[in-house]
């Protein structure tokens, strides 16, 4: 496409002096796994994140699986999590043994919808999985209100705040991904769990790296490590994290006033604490503008095309088509634009342009 939907090779461009030097310094210590450099970024993610530990490990649905577990999730258990998300969110919960359930969306926001989770709440419902969806945080203090523990997916949101405040003051895990077309993104996978409190972290430390401590298993654990190279790459790029998060609210800004007005389309509602991992609107009859665009070489992408409650992974969640009806009408419409920190104006004006010519012409 001569306008993807995501283009990775000016960050790493960027930031190439500093993740050459970050690699050399790994090979010349040779310890690829659980080393320093993974040492590090942790605590820079943390601080970054603000809270007081991260834990690394393997990618955004093990991180997931993991806070379940020790939040004391396992089978038996129901977990509530939003219907309109990628299905590694379900998946996570699935992993830890729990029956996933789902909730339908606010029909603006396209987050979880608190009223209709809290009418889905039994006495089996051990966890909410909250998904700050597109890099807009959800109203993580109501669902605090409702009772079970709530788990943050934040593979979305690297660096978001809510009221101000970070996420983990709004509950006892945050879960992040660092797939490569995130804000913050490895060249491979990678995954981490934000927490305040030292005996979780610790906790997690343990059960990532199969339960050991030198080589002795004393806990039932996994093998989910977030690996050194990885970590060289990650430092690098987070340096320059809160100036592309930056870069990304200034063109999500440009397509709001753009298309503000459109016809046949319509913004999903956001708030300043946004970090804007996608731009993602309604748009009437979608197949056919994105083909336009297509012809215009100008990629486009559909998060998420199947609510997950109509996955056939998930069919035991037993909630059938019609049943919750705000995320099935916005997997029909929802269309995501070109968004990258490096994405010239002057790009994301002829795509604004594209989309206005279709529905206007």
């Amino acid at each position: 496409m001569r306008i993807p939907a995501v283009n990775l090779k000016p960050q790493l461009a960027q930031t190439e002096p500093r993740w050459r030097a970050l690699l050399d310094g790994l090979f010349a210590r040779s310890q690829f796994i659980l080393g320093p450099e993974g040492e590090a970024f942790e605590q820079e993610f943390a601080a970054f994140a603000g809270a007081r530990h991260a834990v690394g490990c393997g990618n955004g649905t093990d991180a997931i699986t993991l806070a379940l577990r020790d939040a004391g999730v396992g089978a038996g258990d129901e977990v509530l999590t939003t219907a309109l998300s990628a299905p590694f969110t379900a998946v996570g919960i699935a992993a830890a043994g729990a029956r996933v359930r789902f909730a339908d969306v606010d029909p603006e926001t396209l987050q979880m919808d608190p009223a209709g989770a809290a009418g889905l709440i039994t006495k089996r419902t051990k966890a909410l999985v909250v998904v700050h969806l597109y890099g807009q945080p959800a109203p993580v203090d109501v669902f605090t209100r409702l009772g079970p523990v709530v788990v943050q997916d934040a593979a979305q949101a690297h660096g978001a705040r809510y009221l101000g405040r970070p996420l983990t003051a709004w509950s006892p895990y945050v879960t992040y991904s660092f797939y490569p077309t995130k804000n913050l993104g490895a060249l491979g996978d990678g995954g981490a769990i934000t927490v305040n409190h030292g005996r979780i972290a610790a906790r997690l430390r343990l059960m990532r790296d199969g339960g050991r401590r030198g080589m002795v298993a004393f806990t039932s654990g996994v093998n989910s490590r977030l690996d050194e190279m990885q970590c060289c790459y990650l430092r690098a790029f987070l340096e320059k994290l809160a100036e592309w998060n930056a870069a990304r609210a200034r063109i999500a800004g440009f397509y709001d006033e753009a298309l503000r007005d459109c016809p046949g389309v319509r913004l999903v509602r956001r708030t300043a604490e946004s970090v804007h991992h996608l731009y993602v609107l309604r748009a009437r009859r979608r197949a056919a503008l994105r083909a336009a665009l297509a012809a215009k070489g100008i990629g486009t992408g559909l998060h998420y095309p199947v609510p997950l409650h109509l996955n056939p992974a998930f069919a035991a969640c037993g909630q059938k088509r019609g049943s919750l009806p705000a995320a099935e009408r916005a997997a029909r419409e929802v269309l995501s634009l070109p968004l990258w920190p490096h994405l010239p104006l002057t790009q994301a004006e002829e795509v604004a342009a594209a989309v206005r010519a279709f529905y206007t012409r």
